[in-house]
């Protein structure tokens, strides 16, 4: 099996660009609801992940900004604490697997490192999930 099967192609995949302000991050992923989302720079390279914590870390450490004023902390200023490794278009069902289980979604991108879409560990769940009951 081939793990396009499970992706969630880029276009379909909220993310935020390197050059966004910390607001306009907090607002995306409140807006839909993530705990984590996609950084990517301008040629659509996949640099790592911008978390809940990453942000929550920030703000306390910085003495919680006003809102106006996150507008002017680009979000390469944050500090992450841990990516979520990308796997390359390539890469096996087992490595997919292994890496899924220590992520809620794996990045996938191409041979250039170009972010193409991701891949959820609920995705991986549902499917073995109906597998099992298909036999």
């Amino acid at each position: 099996m081939n793990i396009l099967f499970f992706l969630t192609p880029k276009e379909k995949v909220s993310h935020i660009f390197n050059d966004d302000t910390l607001r306009q991050v907090v607002e995306k992923m409140e807006f839909h609801g993530y705990s984590a989302i996609p950084l990517l720079d301008k040629e659509g390279k996949y640099i790592g992940t911008i978390t809940e914590g990453d942000l929550l870390w920030y703000l306390k450490d910085h003495d919680f900004p006003d809102i106006y004023q996150l507008e002017d902390i680009p979000i390469t200023d944050i500090e992450r604490k841990r990516d979520n490794n990308a796997v390359n278009i390539q890469v096996s069902m087992e490595e997919l697997f292994e890496k899924a289980t220590n992520q809620n979604f794996v990045p996938v991108v191409d041979d250039n490192n170009v972010f193409i879409g991701i891949i959820t560990r609920k995705d991986i769940i549902l499917y073995l999930a109906n597998k099992d009951n298909a036999n």
